[in-house]
């Protein structure tokens, strides 16, 4: 299929990557013009100079971009250029709004949006190994989701659109309060004088296993925030759940309590470290 892939950064840039490895014809968009050609100058593609001119008569769009006016501004100037019935599939983490305004725009035209939010961070779009939670409709999921499949190992359509969306809110939550809870664990195995390896062998195998503390756990030990998952775009995806969450009624307390302490991270100068930096609210990194 002819593909576009817009938005090259660390998830985007491999991800279109795993794209042409699988033989569509891919061209990408990026707004530092220098990483779009870098792209193409590893990868069996091309580098176009404005968004409309990357999504040329193709099937499927992908978008990795910022945040829902990034999502908001690129749209428009793409659903001109789609081949007849192509789908948008918008991998930034938005709000459900974005994503149902989206899908309603590009309706209008005859063509399809799917917002498609990932988790896996860095090492998954690498690995080509990524989980995609979708929003939209069934026919445009099952269009797309071959061409996921290139960088995704798990792929589910969860309802209409803005479920996706909702869906990584959901992820998201559960993330802040195990990365919180780990970071207290740690803290406190080095105040009871525990050897935090050895406590790690000892507990990763029982009820406290979870991908969190498998890859968190040591590099926190270490005091290596350097890498990851920034806390600043945490910080955005935590504000999307709890502006969903004002509108729903859901009572998030601990989510909007670990937001105020990743709030102390930044204050830190932590804007770009992990997320697992939140150990360093409760001792300094070594």
């Amino acid at each position: 299929m002819r593909v576009a892939f817009i938005g090259l950064g660390v998830m985007g840039f491999p991800m279109a990557g795993h794209l042409a490895a699988a033989g569509h014809e891919v061209r990408v968009f990026n707004r530092s013009p220098d990483k779009a050609r870098r792209w193409a100058d590893q990868h069996a593609g091309t580098a176009c100079d404005s968004p409309g001119a990357a999504a040329e008569g193709a099937g499927l769009v992908a978008l990795c971009v910022g945040a829902d006016p990034d999502v908001r501004g690129l749209v428009p100037q793409i659903l001109p250029a789609l081949a007849p019935g192509g789908v948008i599939v918008d991998h930034t983490t938005t709000s459900a709004e974005l994503a149902r305004d989206m899908a309603a725009l590009a309706s209008a035209s005859g063509h399809s949006f799917l917002d498609a939010p990932v988790s896996g961070g860095q090492a998954g779009a690498e690995a080509g190994r990524l989980t995609v939670m979708c929003g939209g409709d069934p026919d445009a999921f099952a269009r797309a989701e071959p061409v996921i499949a290139a960088y995704a190992r798990a792929i589910r359509l969860m309802g209409g659109p803005g479920a996706g969306q909702l869906t990584k809110m959901v992820n998201q939550i559960a993330i802040a309060g195990v990365v919180q809870g780990l970071a207290e664990a740690l803290h406190f195995t080095r105040r009871a004088g525990l050897d935090p390896a050895e406590v790690l062998a000892a507990i990763s195998q029982g009820a406290a296993q979870s991908w969190q503390m498998d890859n968190r756990w040591p590099t926190m030990a270490e005091g290596r925030f350097d890498f990851g998952f920034a806390v600043d775009w945490m910080r955005k995806d935590l504000g999307l759940v709890l502006d969903e969450a004002a509108r729903n009624g859901a009572r998030l307390d601990l989510t909007r309590q670990v937001d105020a302490w990743y709030a102390e991270v930044q204050a830190l100068g932590g804007g770009r470290w992990d997320t697992s930096s939140l150990l360093t609210r409760l001792e300094p990194p070594r």
